[in-house]
């Protein structure tokens, strides 16, 4: 029965807490990477539509996520 057993509280709770924790280390790195560079990565990609940067941007949030789904699993 493997299949109920995320429907423990416990097991339901941890992983809705992990996955909170997980978003908001991946919001503060994106946020902290924004800082340093030299441009606003968010009107640079959405008011100009600079297609180069969001492919960058979008590589760059996958590595984040990977790194912070293995640090927490």
């Amino acid at each position: 029965m493997m299949g109920i057993e995320w429907l423990r509280p416990a097991a339901f709770l941890g992983s809705i807490l992990y996955a909170l924790i997980g978003v908001v280390i991946f919001w503060l790195c994106f946020w902290l990477i924004d800082k340093i560079t030299p441009t606003d990565l968010w009107a640079e990609i959405v008011e100009k539509q600079n297609r180069a940067l969001a492919l960058v941007v979008a590589a760059m949030c996958l590595g984040i996520s990977i790194i912070v789904a293995a640090a927490i699993h």
